[in-house]
């Protein structure tokens, strides 16, 4: 029997609770809430995060810093890669298994059978554990958009952020990168200040609209503070002075401006320089151009492969992850993408079109919006990239050990893929 077993029921029954996976509101989780007590009137400080790209790897800096400070932290992010616990940490671990499902049991009593979407109970959840539990601060990130998000039911945030907006959910949040921002800026609150990361110009109107309108100060790039890479080190600047810090240790260019966003948050809530050094230095966030060092697929890569993971899965990420590969040491790379149907396939693949050597298209099992992988090869070979399909991640990674025993591995295209990877490779 599974060691989560009786979660995993706890969870299945939730989530037949109502007919969609999504469904942007805020008066379910409201009803919900009310009868539970208000637990979202008793968390510890929070900082609530929205953005596009880059929301998780921002939230996994501020916790570093906030932890390396002394400081108890609640954490409740989604998705989660390979067991829906990683979604609510509590004072620094994991939610434990019986207390998930206590927690659980009791949201459906007070919610007695009403139509209520799985992440909207499952957060009601999260928000019982951190009321009950003592902590110095508790990080929110939003789920999906951030106005109707379930986590948006916090009154006075002791600071919000918005990372970089780009065309993401667009069935969900609008068409337009502007339309995207208001629903982002929705968590913006009256007189808690807002740490905004690199906007595009509509987006970034978007913002300031939203910031006057509600009274919210803003902690804006490129006014208030600037963050860039020199020499290997990061540099960041603001009205307080300037810090020179190690590189993030999480890879890439993109997580410079992640860092900038965590550094502004830290300082806003009056963290010492320790603690900024810690977060870029000690934040961990799997998936996130992870490489992986041991397990059956990188014994299945071979000796001479190096197999990474990565679940950015929209066209801003896809450039982002492209360049961050593009920086590593030389190295044939070669592409196993799954996807969702509801995402840009051909826009997160056109910046791998120069420098992927293949790519080997996978079904994401269990999903039920994958993109079938005859769909992402069409969509690799209409950019010019040698593409087929394989059965599944294992059959993909033994397939390129066999043409290409030097090679780099990248599986991505969704963070359900990867989470099925750190699976099978366990």
């Amino acid at each position: 029997m599974s060691l989560d077993a009786g979660s995993d029921a706890a969870l299945a029954r939730v989530m037949g609770l109502h007919p969609k996976v999504i469904d942007l509101s805020l008066g379910r989780i409201e009803r919900l809430l009310a009868a539970l007590g208000h637990p979202e009137r008793r968390l510890p400080p929070v900082v609530h995060v929205a953005g596009t790209n880059g929301k998780g790897s921002t939230v996994a800096m501020i916790r570093a810093g906030l932890e390396a400070a002394g400081g108890r932290v609640h954490v409740y992010t989604s998705p989660h890669l390979a067991r829906f616990h990683e979604r609510i940490r509590v004072a620094g671990e994991l939610v434990a298994e019986e207390r998930l499902v206590e927690l659980i049991g009791r949201c459906e009593e007070a919610n007695r059978g009403a139509p209520i979407t799985f992440f909207e109970i499952t957060t009601a959840a999260a928000f019982m554990a951190f009321a009950e539990t003592p902590a110095e601060w508790c990080l929110l990130e939003v789920g999906l958009g951030g106005r109707l998000d379930a986590t948006n039911v916090v009154e006075r945030p002791a600071l919000t952020v918005i990372t970089p907006v780009s065309i993401d959910h667009q069935q969900y949040l609008g068409e337009t990168v502007a339309e995207i921002a208001v629903e982002k800026a929705g968590i913006l609150k009256p007189g808690a200040p807002c740490v905004v990361g690199p906007q595009p110009a509509a987006a970034w109107d978007a913002i300031v609209a939203r910031a006057e309108a509600v009274g919210a100060p803003l902690v804006a790039e490129g006014q208030d503070w600037q963050v860039w890479e020199e020499h290997g080190r990061l540099v960041y600047q603001d009205m307080r002075g300037l810090l020179d810090l190690p590189r993030p240790a999480l890879i890439g260019a993109h997580q410079v401006t992640n860092a900038g966003a965590a550094l502004a948050a830290l300082r806003a809530l009056g963290a010492d320089e320790a603690a900024c050094e810690a977060a870029v230095t000690k934040a961990e966030w799997p998936a996130r151009l992870q490489r992986l060092r041991r397990g059956p697929l990188v014994e299945a890569a071979g000796p001479g492969a190096e197999v990474w993971l990565d679940g950015g899965h929209n066209a801003a990420a896809g450039l982002a992850l492209a360049e961050a590969v593009g920086r590593l040491p030389s190295r044939p790379l070669h592409l196993i993408v799954g996807m969702l149907r509801t995402k840009d396939v051909a826009g997160f693949l056109r910046p791998f079109a120069a420098i992927a050597a293949s790519l080997q298209g996978v079904d994401i099992p269990g999903e039920a919006a994958t993109l079938s992988a005859s769909e992402t090869v069409a969509a690799a070979r209409d950019l010019g990239i040698a593409a087929e399909a394989a059965p599944d991640l294992a059959a993909a990674v033994a397939h390129v050990a066999r043409q290409a025993p030097e090679a780099r591995i990248l599986i991505c295209g969704s963070l359900y893929l990867a989470g099925r990877a750190l699976r099978e490779n366990d």
